[in-house]
């Protein structure tokens, strides 16, 4: 209670509304499955679109397994077809397996002499697509050097720049045109620049020794790193990095060392910049790391002193060998682990700290079923289910196995059961942008990609069926009406043909042996109201257990719920037979109060798909009473 203590008028603010409840997102995808490139134990980021997927996990080329052999790249083609058939966001977990003896990381130092004075240069993630080819350009800024004989002015320079200074006549003599590096060491006591070059023969020179008149000039010496395919394409390029180690901007370490580290302290770049680079222990400055770069390119040193040379000319290239795809995942890799110590997560495990998915699957993880990978494909298939159960407001989306028949099909399906899960066959045929064929795709991607194109053009309490599959051009395996009216009330959920109509998902089970969880829309649409619920009434945490927190619990819910009812979500012509809400000493006891609980009771009458379409029709004369 506020405190009066002197005579005054006092104004405050107070609330005569409950407490609003926000729907919650349904669409938020989450897959999980070997990628090309990119982390495998970075917290996943949300993507939107295709190509920032390929900017962190590579492109669409196939994938090659030491123990599998050349695969296609199923993660790729679900991401694809979960944005075309209209999802929004997705996350992505990449697993990878070593080969025995191999990290699976490309890499290679300059010079090729290697040695403790190399440079070295690795691909920062795992992958036959690590092997990048890799370009340090050195460049020269604008002349920085101003001012009068006996009154030098320099600007725009940094603690620890490389310079190149020319056409100085002492300490050096040089001829005219022609110049050497220093490091700029900034002198604070005196207002003032020294430039160092630790090289033979060492040399200092002061900003007062140059002579702006007679054409001395200062020009900052920076990198432009280059990474890009070694075909010379997709290229990525981050311009002026500072070549000394301890150089700093804005108080932090900005050097060629600090951006490619193991580890930046900047996320993005972990995930963005696609390789490491380590400094030998020999190189102590950015002097050091200049003088690595000469020894590879016996021109540099000519071309830098050439103020019209290109960057051709001024440019080292690294083509970095040996990194692979590793061996095909296992159902370990994709179960993950979590790192306590290092708070490092991989695999499924690296989901459960991302609130806002709804829908989990793991494309291509079933291929190979019947061809002696069974065992691995069972237990990631048990991994998402568990997964989903876990984090209680999600679905997993399953595969079938490729290639299966129909007894093998309900084979597989028998060995399930959850209400947080739904399968569906057959795999789903399209044209490969990568081998211009047609190739047979595991149905998850799209399914995900339906959900959620279903959820915003209608909403999430309408079956997710008699959709079009948009990429498809047909199906592995193309089924008849009888050959559904076996799999349909075992909870497998078919992909059908009609003529005139097209490719369709026409199939809406979740594979529960529990009845009152029969249909995918339902399981979703609780999930939805409990998660919404949830997050809407946080702040009834630590409130006065009593009369009035109760109301404003329930009128809160009440609201929520009718305006779910107005929306033709709810069954019943009425509200009060469309649901209820209950908070209040019918639903406590007052042991329930004394440990410090509330118990609201909520019943919704949940919409049932019209999975089956009746209609029955007689004949009717004319003169007959209706």
């Amino acid at each position: 209670m506020p405190e009066y203590l002197a005579p005054g008028v006092y104004v405050e603010e107070t609330s005569f509304r409950s407490k609003s409840i926000e729907g919650v997102s349904t669409t938020t995808t989450g897959f999980i499955g070997p990628t090309r490139y990119g982390p495998t134990d970075l917290e996943p980021e949300i993507i939107t679109s295709l190509g920032e997927f390929e900017r962190v996990y590579g492109d669409r080329q196939q994938l090659e397994f030491g123990d599998a052999g050349l695969m296609h790249n199923f993660m790729w083609h679900a991401v694809r077809a979960f944005f075309e058939e209209g999802g929004p966001r997705l996350y992505v977990v990449r697993v990878f397996k070593q080969r025995t003896g191999s990290d699976g990381r490309a890499g290679g130092s300059f010079p090729d002499s290697g040695g403790s004075t190399a440079i070295k240069v690795k691909a920062r993630f795992p992958g036959d697509a690590g092997n990048l080819r890799v370009r340090f350009t050195v460049r020269l800024g604008q002349n920085i050097l101003t001012g009068k004989t006996g009154s030098p002015i320099i600007r725009s320079l940094y603690d620890r720049d490389i310079v190149w200074i020319g056409d100085v006549e002492s300490p050096i003599s040089s001829p005219p045109g022609s110049g050497t590096f220093y490091i700029a060491q900034r002198d604070d006591e005196n207002d003032t620049w020294n430039f160092e070059k630790t090289t033979s023969p060492v040399a200092t020179l002061a900003l007062s020794g140059l002579d702006p008149e007679r054409g001395d000039n200062v020009r900052v010496a920076t990198l432009a790193v280059s990474v890009g395919a070694p075909d010379g394409t997709a290229t990525q390029t981050l311009e002026k990095v500072p070549l000394d180690p301890e150089h700093k901007q804005g108080g932090a370490l900005d050097s060629i060392s600090a951006r490619f580290a193991e580890k930046p302290g900047n996320a993005a770049s972990a995930r963005t910049l696609p390789i490491v680079v380590e400094l030998g222990d020999g190189i102590e400055d950015g002097l050091g790391v200049l003088r690595a770069l000469l020894d590879s390119e016996s021109g540099l040193a000519d071309a830098l002193n050439d103020m019209k040379s290109t960057d051709a000319e001024r440019s080292v290239e690294i083509v970095l060998s040996g990194g692979n795809d590793g061996d095909r995942p296992g159902a370990a890799e994709y179960e993950g682990e979590a790192d306590e110590d290092s708070s490092i997560k991989t695999g499924m495990k690296a989901f459960e700290d991302i609130e806002d998915i709804s829908i989990v699957a793991a494309p291509g993880s079933t291929f190979g079923y019947e061809d002696g990978y069974a065992d691995d494909a069972a237990t990631i298939v048990n991994s998402l289910i568990s997964h989903a159960e876990k984090m209680h407001y999600r679905i997993a989306v399953l595969d079938s196995g490729d290639g299966q028949t129909i007894s093998q099909v309900r084979a597989m399906r028998a060995k399930l059961d959850s209400s947080h899960a739904a399968f569906y066959y057959p795999w789903v045929k399209i044209l490969d942008p990568v081998t211009r064929a047609e190739i047979n795709l595991p149905p998850s991607g799209f399914v995900a990609g339906i959900y959620a194109r279903n959820d915003r053009n209608r909403a999430v309490y309408k079956a997710p069926a008699n959709e079009v599959v948009n990429l498809a051009i047909g199906f592995e395996q193309l089924l008849n009406k009888g050959q559904q009216e076996v799999l349909n009330p075992e909870g497998v959920n078919c992909f059908r043909f009609f003529e005139g109509r097209g490719y369709r998902l026409w199939g809406a089970r979740t594979i529960s042996s529990d009845p009152e969880w029969k249909y995918v829309n339902v399981r979703r649409y609780f999930a939805y109201l409990e998660r919404s619920i949830d997050r809407g009434t946080q702040w009834a945490v630590f409130e006065p257990n009593g009369e009035a927190l109760w109301a404003n619990v329930r009128r809160s819910i009440e609201d929520f719920l009718f305006a779910e009812w107005q929306s033709g979500a709810l069954l019943g012509d009425k509200p009060e037979k469309a649901y209820f809400v209950r908070c209040d000493r019918s639903t406590m006891s007052q042991n329930d109060l004394d440990n410090g609980k509330l118990i609201c009771l909520i019943g919704v009458a949940a919409l049932k798909p019209a999975e089956f379409v009746i209609f029955r029709i007689g004949q009717w004369t004319a003169d007959r009473k209706s």
